[in-house]
């Protein structure tokens, strides 16, 4: 395991392994506007958004007091945890994913809440731009430098 990774950036490796097999594209620390920074945001190939907030321990999960601000950003809204952790803490609208540096499972899906269109289509727009601008810090580093 690399070990400059914390926890929850393991947690959420693991989540977008499991999603990328089910076809979903995965974001990780994306901001969706300005003051929100979500684990991972996955827009899925019928386009809907999804997050997971990835929570290393029960301290880490108490000390989230932002996570009702992010539902209005997904079409379904997920914890991912490892198998320590004590699901009785998460609210049970919410999905689950279990996992670890690996891989994931979604054990509980929540409903659905469809987007409104103009903030999908925000959120598409800006999903793209993010995922490209990386890419091109990938390819170029010391732009990445300059920006930063």
């Amino acid at each position: 395991m690399p070990p400059d990774l914390l926890p929850g950036q393991l947690l959420a490796r693991g989540v977008c392994r499991h999603l990328r097999d089910h076809d979903f594209t995965c974001l990780e620390e994306f901001s969706p506007e300005r003051g929100k920074r979500l684990d991972v945001m996955a827009l899925g190939p019928k386009g809907e958004f999804w997050i997971v907030e990835c929570k290393s321990s029960r301290a880490d999960f108490n000390a989230d007091v932002k996570w009702q601000g992010y539902l209005e950003w997904s079409d379904r809204y997920f914890w991912a945890v490892d198998t320590d952790f004590p699901t009785e803490l998460l609210p049970p609208e919410t999905g689950l994913i279990i996992a670890d540096a690996f891989g994931a499972e979604v054990v509980r899906m929540p409903a659905a809440s469809k987007l409104p269109g103009a903030r999908r289509r925000a959120l598409t727009l800006r999903f793209a731009r993010c995922a490209a601008l990386r890419l091109h810090w990938a390819r170029d580093p010391m732009m990445a430098e300059a920006a930063g």
